[in-house]
């Protein structure tokens, strides 16, 4: 990291006001300098972390395209011309080999292909791996099949079937990976009443799981009082809990300050899903809006667990 002079370079960004124009939090400034070796910082004369305004523009594109569902780790090395480009090309999800992986699922869908929809998921995790397939693949294969079932192409029972074939593949491919018992943080995972939507859930358990957290899930539409229950009992670090579209931003934001406010103040929460955005930001709670967000969120936790560096 560079050092600055011992007056404070004219035109330099603190990192507060970096925060406030990127959008970007602080922590999660501070985990990809760690981990992506941008950005790249220098210091003042007290040590605090000055951002040049070049580095603040690159971070706004870069949360723009996460917030699309992109992934830090890919925009990091990219300039600003290429994270600029990239906004500007068309998401490869919607077209070529995603996109014509996704018409054939649709399409083993409308056949009734059960036994071929499957192979063709397992087939997907095993050439990109569960990180890749949750991501990508499935984001983009449940937006595809909604669509269809709200445009008459398929029917209820249809969606119910694809869910269903989905989740036992995404359980399946969770029960082969390495479950220690010692693994930080512990994250206890549910819904709350009013919210039976829990794919997005089990989606983020296998990321959580991949990024060597050690998860618990109770499903959908746990009531509160008993999700406090469980994280006493289980001594959870983490309670994530999954707020869909479905649930309006004042309830989400509601459901989540009682929540908190009942929780040990040493168990953070996390909040993921279309609704998460709604919920804060707060003491204690950490929004996750969407899936790419998890390894960050991971690393901050561990960091604050490490203690200072």
């Amino acid at each position: 990291m560079n050092v600055s002079p011992k007056s404070e370079p004219a035109g330099l960004i603190p990192i507060g006001e970096a925060e406030r124009r990127s959008g970007v939090a602080k922590e999660t400034l501070r985990v990809w300098e760690r981990r992506y070796g941008f950005p790249s910082p220098v210091r003042d004369a007290a040590g605090d972390r000055l951002y040049t305004a070049e580095d603040v523009e690159k971070l706004r594109l870069m949360k723009t395209l996460i917030d699309h569902g992109d992934r830090p780790a890919r925009l990091a090395p990219l300039s600003r011309e290429d994270l600029v480009a990239r906004l500007l090309t068309p998401s490869p999800a919607n077209d070529g080999e995603a996109g014509a992986w996704v018409e054939d699922a649709l399409d083993r869908l409308r056949r009734h292909d059960v036994d071929g929809l499957r192979e063709l998921m397992q087939s997907a995790i095993y050439a990109q791996g569960l990180a890749r397939f949750v991501q990508d693949n499935v984001a983009t294969l449940t937006r595809a099949v909604g669509e269809a079932w709200i445009g008459g192409r398929l029917q209820v029972y249809e969606e119910h079937l694809f869910t269903e074939q989905l989740v036992r593949i995404l359980r399946g491919a969770l029960d082969g990976l390495p479950r220690p018992a010692a693994a930080r943080p512990r994250v206890l995972l549910t819904t709350l009443p009013g919210e039976p939507h829990a794919l997005g859930l089990l989606m983020a358990e296998c990321l959580l799981a991949l990024g060597g957290a050690r998860c618990l899930s109770l499903g959908a539409e746990t009531p509160p009082a008993e999700v406090v229950a469980a994280a006493r009992a289980h001594g959870a670090d983490v309670v994530a809990v999954s707020f869909s579209a479905m649930v309006p931003a004042e309830a989400a934001r509601r459901a989540a300050a009682d929540l908190r406010a009942a929780l040990p103040p040493e168990t953070e929460l996390w909040a993921g899903g279309a609704s998460a955005a709604h919920v804060g930001p707060a003491p204690g709670v950490r929004t996750l809006p969407n899936l790419p967000d998890i390894p960050e969120a991971l690393d901050h936790w561990r960091s604050v667990a490490a203690g200072p560096r």
